[in-house]
């Protein structure tokens, strides 16, 4: 059963909801750039996501392959949602990002980027409309 969480920036102006269960499994990725930033994925179909308020704010960030856009809210700097290489089709929300009284239960699974070829494949399920 899915619910709709809220969430957004430090800053509040970027916000969106996202629906997804209240009892989620989330990734922790060991890239670089979510080991430095201790980003849990929320991986999402785009259809279970919705831009609320400041569409204007996300910087983007790409790196590598280019593919994943980093979305980062040009006023406080932090990185609540983006499109991820492994889910282009979708959206990964950064768990730490939601407000507090909707998640019930988080389960965190381990991937391991630094293998991406062996693995990124594995994640693609997780866009697919449910």
């Amino acid at each position: 059963m899915n619910v709709i969480h809220t969430g957004g920036c430090h800053c509040g102006a970027v916000r969106f909801e996202v629906r997804a269960p209240a009892r989620v499994t989330v990734q922790r990725c060991n890239c670089s750039i979510c080991r430095m930033t201790d980003y849990l994925h929320l991986i999402v179909p785009a259809a279970d996501f919705k831009l609320l308020s400041g569409a204007d704010m996300p910087t983007a960030y790409t790196f590598n392959t280019g593919v994943a856009r980093h979305l980062f809210c040009n006023r406080c700097g932090i990185k609540s949602f983006y499109v991820p290489r492994s889910n282009p089709d979708g959206y990964s929300v950064n768990l730490r990002c939601l407000d507090p009284g909707t998640v019930e239960a988080a389960t965190v699974e381990d991937f391991d980027s630094r293998n991406w070829e062996k693995g990124g494949a594995n994640l693609a399920h997780l866009s697919r409309p449910r």
